[in-house]
């Protein structure tokens, strides 16, 4: 039985509950407000164990994309949980439009749930005109709040993540987390959004109430493909494992991969002559979310608690140290210039989380690691694959080899 391929309208946005995987945890507590406004009954995923993996296996190729087979599992398995009316249940997926295979999950969503679950609808959020029938629609207004959202959510991960390892009294970044989360929450449903800079001392203020110790732990950065990069499901929650060995994760920011995605419009032009009535657009876009990155960084600086995200114009030229800006298939020049800052700032023990089947990551993300070491020689990394059939033993073992390497060089 064909899948319907019918609209999702106005009435079906009211009555059914939409599904999306945990591809985001810091961020999509917010963005699931977002889309709330927007008239979406959100629900983010949180199932995940071996069955998981095994529902994806079922209908993805071990050679596909370990990310897809994530997805789909995830989605299969909580659809036969019994918790939702699939007569009334979608399910979401972000396209960022590019040359990767995720720009192709839809179909692959679809080709599993049609032999399964054929009356859910698949719906997608992308910005590059994919899947119109059933694309997610969003209002300006929606947009400008999307992006404020993903401000925040960068924000609340980076001082947590300062935080956390430090606490005097164990729970205090959880609480600080929960407590400027709720206020964000109600900033978004409410207009009081725009206030960047009175949301971002209110963050700031939050964690540094946190009394913390003065010790200095071993900091380490976390690149690669955007799934295994931010997922606990996809990375073998790789940010609370290395909490657990006394190290304070660095995760760069999602607004970065934001600007990459529309700064490759506007070299595509450059480099391609492919100019197109939306690259004027994308250029505006781009400077308008650059300013405002620029104020959050200022604010973060002035006041001196926390080390501050990179700001994505430095980004660029440390990427033009390492690979051309045209390589832009996956996550592409952006992986190297995050390793080339990581390691300018000091965080020089580095995981490169890559999938298995991401070929444009492992020649951007390993293959690129030989030229930031020859300009970062301190540099400490350690690409490590994530797919079915990789233990998690195996993985965190290849982490632990490199952390031993980091407590020697900082002895």
């Amino acid at each position: 039985m064909k899948q319907p391929h019918s609209a999702f309208g106005e009435e079906k946005k009211r009555t059914y509950t939409v599904l999306v995987p945990d591809m985001l945890p810091w961020h999509f507590e917010l963005l699931t407000v977002v889309l709330a406004g927007e008239g979406y009954r959100i629900q983010v995923l949180k199932n995940e164990g071996r069955q998981v993996i095994d529902e994806g296996l079922k209908h993805v190729h071990n050679d596909t994309c370990f990310p897809a087979l994530c997805i789909i599992g995830q989605f299969l398995d909580a659809l036969k949980s019994g918790k939702y009316d699939v007569s009334r249940t979608a399910v979401l997926i972000t396209q960022s439009g590019g040359g990767c295979r995720a720009s192709n999950y839809v179909p692959l969503i679809r080709k599993a749930l049609r032999a399964e679950f054929p009356q859910v609808p698949v719906l997608s959020l992308n910005f590059a005109g994919l899947e119109k029938e059933n694309g997610v629609k969003l209002s300006l207004r929606g947009l400008k709040k999307l992006a404020y959202a993903v401000f925040y959510g960068d924000l609340v991960m980076s001082c947590f993540n300062q935080t956390r390892p430090y606490e005097r009294e164990a729970g205090g970044a959880e609480r600080a987390r929960k407590t400027v989360m709720e206020a964000l929450k109600g900033a978004l449903a409410s207009g009081s959004f725009k206030q960047l800079k009175k949301w971002t001392k209110f963050v700031l203020d939050a964690f540094a109430a946190v009394p913390v110790t003065g010790e200095k732990k071993i900091r380490v950065g976390i690149v690669g493909e955007i799934y295994v990069k931010y997922s606990p499901l996809g990375n073998s929650h790789l940010e609370e494992f290395l909490l657990g060995e006394g190290c304070e994760p660095v995760v760069p920011a999602l607004m970065d991969f934001l600007l990459y995605c529309l700064v490759n419009n506007l070299n595509d032009a450059k480099f391609y002559g492919r100019r197109t009535a939306a690259t004027p657009l994308f250029r505006i876009v781009y400077r308008y979310l650059l300013r405002r990155q620029r104020t959050v960084i200022r604010l973060t600086k002035e006041q001196g608690r926390f080390e501050p995200q990179h700001e994505f114009e430095h980004l660029r030229r440390l990427a033009d140290r390492v690979i051309h800006q045209g390589v832009k298939m996956g996550e592409g020049w952006l992986i190297p210039a995050e390793m080339a800052a990581l390691a300018e700032t000091g965080t020089g023990n580095i995981v490169c989380a890559q999938p298995f089947g991401c070929l444009p990551n492992h020649i951007a993300g390993k293959g690129a690691v030989r030229v930031v070491k020859q300009l970062f020689p301190a540099a400490n990394i350690v690409p490590v694959d994530y797919d079915p059939s990789a233990t998690r033993v195996n993985q965190e073992n290849r982490i632990k080899l490199m952390l031993a390497t980091a407590r020697e060089n900082a002895r």
